[in-house]
């Protein structure tokens, strides 16, 4: 086995998991308002989203699934306007509470299975990362399904270790006063994360459009 670029591929999904995301920050959400428990549940959601997405990929590389562009494009749409709504349900809780009811009225997400997968499975980076990053490390055993099952048993480890370290951190902080205000950030990015999504999407489209003219 080829152990540096297995190395590599460890650290790259590491970063990936621990960068604030939709994933990442879903998972602290949670875990700030169910406990460890709402966490779990969360996370064992977006895990068995990745396998969906690491099921695809692998589909793909084997030319048994050809996914069409413009399905995958709505699919990242669709994720982003998710990943907005979750972002603004955070957001608005935060904003229109008292300070004073925070600890005790505040409802960021719940989590849970359901919103984990919904989550993951639409998360416009992890679908960028299985569709193109993962297959470049299917090389580290001679043997394409070793490669595979090796690949996939490490993320959904990795993705496991991570978010909890995620939420043991974040469950730090949600006894402080710092509490709401850490909310409003995981809110805040999640619409960033949304509109830079969007706006990707859109410029794509975009400089599509104006290569199809320029040769027309």
């Amino acid at each position: 086995m080829n152990i540096s670029e297995y190395f590599l591929y460890c650290l790259a999904v590491v970063v990936m998991i621990a960068t604030p995301g939709p994933v990442m920050l879903l998972v602290a959400s949670a875990g700030l308002k169910g406990g460890y428990a709402a966490a779990l549940r969360t996370i064992f959601g977006t895990n068995f989203a990745s396998l969906v997405l690491i099921a695809l990929s692998v589909l793909s590389l084997k030319g048994l699934l050809v996914i069409n562009a413009q399905w995958l494009d709505a699919i990242k749409l669709l994720g982003c306007l998710y990943i907005g709504y979750l972002g603004w349900q955070i957001f608005r809780e935060v904003i229109f509470k008292q300070q004073e009811q925070a600890q005790e009225n505040l409802v960021p997400v719940h989590g849970g299975f359901r919103q984990g997968f919904l989550v993951g499975i639409s998360s416009p980076r992890d679908i960028i990362f299985f569709a193109s990053f993962f297959p470049q490390f299917i090389g580290i055993t001679p043997d394409l399904d070793l490669s595979l099952i090796i690949l996939t048993l490490s993320w959904i480890l990795l993705d496991f270790l991570t978010l909890s370290v995620v939420y043991l951190g974040f469950n730090h902080l949600s006894h402080s006063r710092l509490y709401p205000h850490l909310l409003a950030l995981c809110g805040m990015i999640l619409l960033m994360i949304a509109g830079y999504g969007i706006y990707q999407i859109l410029i794509s489209k975009c400089t599509a459009y104006l290569d199809c003219s320029c040769l027309a």
